[in-house]
């Protein structure tokens, strides 16, 4: 039993360091809203292109765009990459340029070998583009009337080459709200967001594609998305290969200048989870497995704990103590986050479920991709063997055509 109070004491310390930097984080974690442009920058704004890889987003291509023409910034282009839709997205941008020059849609190529689809597509939009800066978004994302203002703003004021904000998630349904609030959550207890400018070393790095902003030499000067030409988390190897090639990068928080639903069922939930849990771990199945069993430890078993001590067991008032001071700082930390990202804050309460989510969807990614016939996403099938550069891709249009990256 002392082995066990020990344990139970050793977990408590461990989320009293992760709070304290969470409470550090939640002051260096930015709004990039409060950044405004200089009245010298406004007198010689700066080209900014737009530029939206489209895959089948006939639903959401026209809203995203239509944001981008209400913004207070006057001189951008959007340039638009139909990455071989089987729907009318490329009809949708082309009747919308025609009464906006600043509008620009392309067709994309076939996708060529070692390239995943959205790399492929940012690749090719960045060869379209004729911005000093240049902003990747997608295509299901909403921005609000300063979303370039402020980002440009924030890059110019902190003297940076790249940032990403990240956005205001969407979540209705109770699936939505279980797996997606474990994003910030993480990022925000775990990542020391100090280090993400000030260190050199990749591995304090993050990013979110839905909204990239780089310099245009700091882009090419990094290899672009030709450096990650076959990952599947492109957005976050990205932004490491930026730190590693010695450029300044910072995350933000862009909640108020641009949103995004991701989801609407549990379906998308889990097939867009399981697409890039494993790859997070580098296809490393013990490398997850340890990361999922800290989880477990720190995050879930005092839910589990607790009640078997009080009702069970009836261990001793010291043990109880310390489990319910472990579950008093998660909840805190959940409130936290759930009061600053307009999160529903009675999910607090359904927190161990958060984490059960997790577990599952990490393990439904390491079975589909070891054992499975690979992750369906946007009409193609992504298919990991043991090796993160070993990738498969298989086409809707022409099953045979296969994709390897060596």
């Amino acid at each position: 039993m002392e082995l066990f109070s020990l344990y139970q004491f050793i977990i408590l310390i461990i989320l009293i360091i992760l709070l304290i930097n969470f409470l550090i984080n939640q002051h260096l974690f930015k709004e990039i809203s409060f950044f405004k442009l200089t009245n010298e920058t406004k007198d010689d704004l700066p080209l900014v292109s737009v530029l939206i890889p489209a895959r089948n987003e006939e639903k959401n291509i026209e809203r995203c765009i239509r944001s981008f023409l209400k913004q207070d910034y006057s001189n951008f282009e959007i340039v638009v990459l139909d990455d071989n839709s089987s729907d009318k997205t490329f009809n949708i941008v082309k009747k919308i340029s025609v009464k906006n020059k600043n509008i620009k849609v392309f067709k994309g190529k076939q996708l060529p070998q070692g390239w995943l689809g959205k790399n492929f597509a940012c690749h090719q939009l960045s060869r379209l583009a004729k911005g000093d800066y240049f902003i990747f978004t997608d295509a299901d994302t909403y921005h609000l009337p300063n979303s370039i203002s402020s980002s440009i703003a924030a890059l110019l004021n902190n003297n940076l080459d790249a940032l990403s904000p990240f956005p205001r998630q969407i979540m209705i349904t109770i699936h939505e709200r279980m797996a997606l609030t474990f994003i910030n959550f993480a990022i925000l207890i775990f990542m020391p967001l100090a280090l993400i400018k000030k260190s050199k070393n990749p591995l304090f790095c993050t990013g979110v594609g839905q909204y990239l902003l780089f310099k245009r030499e700091a882009y090419f000067g990094m290899g672009g998305h030709s450096a990650v030409k076959g990952k599947i988390l492109e957005d976050v190897h990205i932004t490491k290969k930026t730190k590693e090639m010695g450029y300044k990068y910072m995350i933000f928080d862009g909640r108020k200048i641009v949103s995004c639903r991701m989801y609407r069922n549990f379906k998308q939930v889990l097939t867009g989870y399981t697409r890039f849990l494993f790859s997070a771990f580098d296809y490393n199945i013990f490398m997850m497995s340890t990361v999922l069993i800290l989880v477990t430890m720190i995050f879930l078993l005092p839910y589990i704990l607790l009640p078997l001590g009080l009702i069970v067991y009836h261990w001793s008032y010291q043990i109880l103590i310390l489990l319910i001071l472990q579950i008093f700082i998660i909840s805190l930390i959940r409130l936290i986050n759930a009061l600053r990202f307009r999160e529903r804050v009675t999910d607090i309460f359904l927190h161990p479920l958060t984490i059960i989510y997790l577990i599952f969807m990490a393990a439904n990614s390491f079975f589909q991709n070891k054992f499975g016939s690979g992750i369906y996403w946007k009409g193609r099938i992504y298919h990991a063997e043991s090796r993160s550069d070993e990738l498969n891709v298989v086409e809707d249009e022409d099953i045979s055509l296969k994709v390897k990256n060596h």
